[in-house]
């Protein structure tokens, strides 16, 4: 019995040892990079137990390598740049460093998709690109030989459509709209059904897959077996929604999604509970198919919980307040404080990763690196940001020390640094051009970011301060 159907029987298998990374060890893994919108730090069970049920995400993290304190950029563009390219966004100017239907780097560029594919690898995408909205900056550019899904951002769940205006019509199959758009099936289900095409599919060569689904970004719309009627709350029980009690996602097996009290709350936790199920349904893909052990999963969120939401962007779009699992961290989506940029985020390959906890802090942008190192890519001589996690993962050994970065919006307005325990972060127009300007946190002692310590520790402030200079300087044409 394999790993996977024991823990779908309710019992979980003792994790097999760890297998060094050698030369001719082990044959190059399949690659399967999954991308969630907007689920934040407590959206998931295995950091938030008792009151999130994502038994699934739970199981792979446990089973896998645990990144506890992982960071990615605060909105889902520069985070998909970053983990793609292996570079910070700023380094491809400031289109790339928010939200963008706009081309964020030239074809050419090395990726993920690019690198894996000149080694031989088959590649593919499912779900969400909005790195360059238009067919001429679609992901067949950069790497992939097909795609699936939206080429803007978030979208419609049951009518695939973006935002009014250029980009509305985005459902496509390698740059070719859908006829029709598959109106009336979930996004979500759509994108792991072509997760399972891929994954059952003829291959005589490893593949890449990178799966990026648009849950649980907003509009939230869990209809279950009632396809015809957009979510709705009941007019005759005020708190619940039409049909809630009929619609698997809101009624999980252990029963915490109905113990949460606000129904906002709720309809998130029926999202995550709908992509939990996908997420399962790939691994079990994968295991019928006999690929699991062959096969890398990384997981990452793309930022932290929106918060709150207006609505009316989008069809079927619900105004939303709060809707999200309360953090223990500052700030939320579009933050450069923790609640912004530090996300949910594990390593599994059953046989070969053995099940850990990483404390140190990792970043998006050393999948890439990490990635090449597995399936023998070359990368001397890129300018990559990142680092190979290999060593930290298979052997245990610490990584050096080192500075992670991050600028956000067009022209920015946010900035934060970490070194160690210590972070600086300023928002404003202007750009922080001396130390005073900052203020200092130590995350060892004050997660929350309550205490700025710049006035105690002005050396520890300057210190990490030309640390951003340098930083910034190899941003392009960043103000």
């Amino acid at each position: 019995m394999s790993t996977w159907t024991a823990w779908m029987g309710g019992t979980v298998v003792a994790a097999v040892a760890l297998v060094a990374l050698s030369a001719g060890a082990a044959p190059r893994p399949n690659v399967v990079v999954i991308v969630t919108d907007d689920q934040g730090w407590a959206d998931v069970g295995y950091n938030n137990p008792g009151h999130v049920y994502t038994p699934n995400m739970d199981r792979l993290a446990q089973a896998g390598v645990m990144l506890a304190n992982h960071y990615v950029m605060p909105q889902c563009t520069p985070t998909r740049v970053a983990m793609f390219t292996g570079r910070y966004p700023g380094r491809f100017a400031e289109q790339p460093l928010r939200a963008s239907n706009n081309r964020c780097f030239p074809v050419g560029t090395p990726t993920l998709a690019t690198l894996l594919r000149d080694q031989g690898y088959g590649t593919f995408l499912a779900g969400k690109w909005h790195m360059g909205s238009r067919p001429a900056d679609g992901p067949n550019h950069h790497g992939f030989d097909s795609s699936y899904g939206s080429l803007a951002g978030a979208v419609g769940m049951y009518d695939h459509r973006y935002r009014k205006g250029a980009y509305e019509l985005a459902w496509h199959r390698d740059h070719e709209p859908i006829p029709g758009h598959e109106n009336g099936e979930h996004a979500t289900d759509l994108i792991v059904q072509e997760a399972e095409r891929v994954i059952h599919g003829e291959h005589d060569r490893p593949f890449f897959l990178m799966l990026t689904f648009h849950a649980p970004h907003t509009p939230l719309d869990e209809r279950g077996p009632f396809v015809d009627r957009p979510t709705q709350l009941d007019p005759d029980r005020p708190g619940r929604w039409l049909n809630e009690d009929e619609i698997p996602w809101f009624n999980d097996p252990e029963g915490l999604i109905q113990q949460e009290s606000d129904p906002e709350k709720r309809l998130l936790l029926a999202a995550v509970h709908h992509l939990d199920h996908a997420v399962g349904r790939v691994v079990t893909a994968l295991e019928e198919s006999g690929q699991l052990e062959q096969t890398l999963v990384l997981f990452t969120s793309d930022n932290g919980p929106q918060g709150s939401w207006g609505g009316n962007a989008y069809p079927d779009d619900l105004k939303l307040t709060q809707f999200n699992q309360p953090l223990p961290t500052r700030g939320k989506k579009l933050d450069v404080w923790e609640g912004g940029i530090r996300v949910p985020g594990f390593f599994y390959w059953p046989g070969t990763l053995e099940p850990g906890r990483v404390d140190d802090p990792v970043h998006v942008v050393d999948w890439l690196p990490t990635v090449a190192r597995l399936t023998g890519a070359d990368v001397q001589g890129l300018p990559l940001d990142g680092v190979d996690l290999i060593p930290r993962l298979m052997e245990g050994a610490a990584l050096a020390p080192r500075d992670l970065y991050w600028a956000w919006r067009s022209p920015p307005n946010r900035w934060a640094l970490r070194h160690g325990p210590w972070k600086i972060v300023h928002y404003g127009a202007d750009a922080p051009d001396s130390p005073e300007v900052w203020q200092l946190f130590n995350l060892s002692t004050d997660l929350g970011e309550k205490i700025d310590l710049a006035g105690q520790h002005p050396g520890v402030a300057a210190r990490l301060h030309e640390m951003f200079v340098r930083q910034r300087s190899s941003d392009h044409a960043v103000r």
